[in-house]
């Protein structure tokens, strides 16, 4: 590849993260779309070996997608919510356990009485938890009269199912196209490299999705059974921070006792937390993780953590949708470049 080549595939790569982050307030509902095409894509291409037309596949794959995504909503929704007013009125509670328990050991053990009056943080927490309140209630007034934001959510209620039914019947004959801009060349190695990133983005998208719902059943399940009111909300929030490693058990264990705590007072609960926990980690990192997604995506923890933030950081919430693909792709490329260095002739020499 001559200077002028490597110049112009370095311009090409400037200009698309330039136009990525100009349009990464609308790009959203695309990416969401794309990432639904492609966990359907497998399923269209096993019904087209069954002698299916592409449309047809399609349309039954999209209409699988939609109806699993809104029964679950349908599903999830009242009851979450329904856990979301029982918090609410557990704060009350929840300040009551504070000031009694949590500010008098605080006292005991660290000598901070002269920088903590538990009737002071009472007040205070009631005055931010009243405020919480007025706040969400003016900005669901916002969003009511805000033809804008309407518009704009209205907008990719419709083009996320469009534009993914289009992504599924389509997908063979975008990637060909994609594939006639490859110079001839290189088409062998860029077409084994696509393929190895193919696997991994396969492994990591299939895989931890089934990882997360699992862990979010178990979870809740073992929460419920313990009796903890809010089992579904607490398994709700590990499946969700799952996707970060190790962020989900923390996090969610740190609820799951605090919530136990307070409803039960009682240090028997806490150690059937405790199992629930330590049998789900053991689950997840021995069974679910090597089986579902094992070692093809190969990202360490504090990669996936610094992609997370970076992308986020730089990309506001389309950052955080693209973060894991983009730096499971990079580690593609690095692992094909390293490998090209170690048979290169100025590593031999």
């Amino acid at each position: 590849m001559t200077l002028f080549q490597k110049s112009a595939v370095m311009g090409c790569i400037v200009l698309f993260c330039i136009l990525v982050y100009l349009l990464s307030p609308i790009l959203t509902p695309f990416i969401v779309a794309a990432f639904l095409a492609y966990l359907g894509d497998p399923l269209v291409n096993k019904l087209v070996k069954l002698h299916l037309s592409r449309s047809l596949a399609a349309i039954i794959v999209f209409t699988v997608i939609l109806l699993l995504l809104l029964g679950l909503m349908i599903l999830l929704v009242p009851l979450l919510s329904d856990q979301m007013q029982m918090l609410i009125q557990k704060i009350p509670v929840i300040i009551l356990w504070i000031q009694e328990s949590i500010i008098p050991w605080l006292q005991t053990h660290f000598d901070i009485k002269a920088n903590l009056d538990p009737a002071s943080v009472k007040a205070t927490l009631m005055a931010h938890w009243q405020q919480a309140g007025s706040i969400a209630d003016k900005v669901i007034k916002t969003i009511g009269q805000s033809t804008r934001v309407l518009f704009e959510i209205l907008m990719n209620l419709v083009l996320i199912p469009v534009v993914t039914f289009y992504l599924l019947r389509d997908f063979p004959k975008l990637t060909k196209h994609m594939k006639n801009f490859i110079p001839r060349k290189y088409i062998s190695d860029i077409t084994q490299l696509l393929a190895q990133c193919n696997a991994v983005l396969g492994a990591f998208f299939r895989g931890q999705l089934l990882v997360m719902l699992i862990l979010g059943v178990i979870y809740s399940m073992g929460l419920m059974i313990i009796g903890v009111e809010l089992a579904l909300l607490v398994g709700v929030i590990i499946a969700i921070l799952s996707i970060v490693p190790y962020l989900g058990t923390i996090v969610g264990l740190l609820l799951a006792v605090i919530a136990t705590l307070i409803q039960f007072h009682d240090v028997t609960h806490i150690v059937y937390v405790l199992i629930l926990f330590v049998g789900g980690h053991i689950l997840e990192g021995m069974v679910l993780t090597p089986l579902l997604i094992g070692d093809r995506v190969g990202l360490h923890p504090v990669a996936v953590i610094f992609a997370i933030l970076a992308g986020g950081a730089l990309f506001g919430f389309f950052g955080i949708l693209l973060a894991i693909p983009v730096a499971a792709v990079i580690m593609v490329l690095l692992k094909s470049a390293h490998e090209k260095y170690l048979n290169s002739n100025f590593y031999k020499q």
